[in-house]
């Protein structure tokens, strides 16, 4: 059973790994699905790796562009020096990148984007005769569906997305952003078109009018997130054995908050225990898009979110500790935070998490009390009987 934490940049792969991924996705300079994350040089990559294989987890490298023939020129190369470097398994979309991959690679693991579109057991099948040894489904199929594959093809490993933002296309098979600003979504650099608020001209009165599916709104692209925390039982049974959380654009909040809450979900279903109802809540304290359970128990409903795109969340990180001494906290700013408010733990560590505390005092790196720490990183100090670690974030709630 495995958690799959997304990693657009060192910090959210740091982030990730303390707080709970067995494995983390992240992409090189080129080739993925998320051109405008803070994505990895050669030498980050190589740092990258060996980082998380110190800890004991893998790390999955997105090469899952569809090429033209200007990308598989270079491609080669590119895919070669990822397997020198480490990577557990290369993760594709497109046919001629799994053939080149295989050729140039042949012992590294491939595993299939949810790009590729699977969606019946047939499919499935040829994709594991052609080597891969795992495929990422669609976000289409429901949980029975993913059971018949699963009975069909034992042998090949099943991902699935549990959380976080969905595509309004099929599987991300969409063109609204390459036609609307030329930036090609299966290139990595869709803008999210979908998101954006839309109106009818109506030429004959040269006037504009809102769209309106009902009375709620004008989003009528716009897609709730999913959320399938609540049913992790329900998707291992039918034989999903990877967890994927959705998020390379993602803040390191985000990917902390989120797997840090799956973590969680997933040790007590395997220890035997009962679903914790307050981890649903948790989630919320991360950016979101109300959420949804998508196409797992058949045709979705009120699964678009009509009056914004605009993610919102109930807390705030204001804070990372850096270190916890004789009853005195330093912390690193993220947002401001000020005396008087009660600040809230976020700790992969049970015993820490939720833990709350008010803000006494504040001292600046010049020794002076401070009413608040409004500057963006700024290291202060401020006292807290609580006995916190590096790298546990403090939360507000939002104003």
């Amino acid at each position: 059973m495995e958690l799959l934490s997304p990693a657009g940049g060192r910090e959210r792969l740091e982030y990730a790994i303390a707080y709970g991924a067995d494995a983390v996705y992240m992409a090189g300079s080129g080739y993925s699905l998320r051109a405008f994350a803070d994505n990895f040089t050669d030498s980050e990559l190589s740092d990258a790796i060996k980082y998380a294989h110190i800890f004991g987890k893998k790390v999955y490298i997105t090469t899952n562009i569809y090429a033209h023939n200007s990308d598989i020129d270079s491609m080669a190369d590119y895919i070669r020096r990822l397997t020198e470097l480490g990577a557990d398994a290369l993760l594709v979309a497109d046919m001629g990148v799994l053939a080149l991959a295989k050729k140039t690679v042949p012992h590294m693991p491939i595993h299939i984007s949810t790009q590729a579109n699977i969606t019946n057991h047939m499919a499935a099948q040829m994709m594991y005769d052609l080597g891969a040894s795992r495929v990422v489904l669609a976000r289409e199929l429901s949980i029975d569906e993913i059971a018949d594959i699963h009975a069909r093809v034992p042998k090949l490993e099943l991902e699935a997305f549990v959380h976080g933002a969905a595509c309004i296309s099929y599987s991300g098979r969409c063109l609204l952003s390459n036609y609307l600003t030329d930036r090609g979504a299966n290139q990595g650099k869709c803008v999210q078109a979908c998101r954006w608020k839309y109106e009818i001209r109506e030429v004959s009165r040269e006037e504009w009018l809102p769209i309106a599916e009902d009375e709620r709104g004008t989003y009528i692209l716009n897609s709730k997130d999913l959320c399938m925390i609540e049913h992790l039982d329900k998707l291992s049974a039918a034989g999903v054995s990877s967890f994927k959380i959705e998020g390379r654009m993602k803040t390191a909040y985000y990917a902390a908050t989120v797997t840090n809450a799956y973590r969680r979900a997933i040790d007590d279903m395997l220890a035997g225990k009962p679903y914790d109802p307050a981890l649903y809540d948790e989630l919320g304290k991360a950016a979101n898009r109300e959420f949804t359970t998508g196409f797992y128990f058949g045709k979705p409903e009120n699964a678009q979110r009509y009056h914004s795109s605009k993610c919102t969340q109930s807390y705030d990180f204001v804070a990372v500790v850096q270190k916890s001494e004789n009853g005195v906290l330093t912390v690193e700013q993220r947002n401001k935070f000020s005396v008087g408010d009660t600040l809230e733990v976020l700790s992969p560590d049970k015993s820490r998490h939720g833990k709350t505390f008010t803000v006494q005092s504040i001292t600046n790196r010049y020794g002076q009390d401070v009413p608040s720490a409004p500057n963006p990183q700024e290291i202060v100090t401020l006292p807290c009987d609580l006995d916190l670690r590096f790298r546990d974030i403090l939360r507000r709630r939002s104003i």
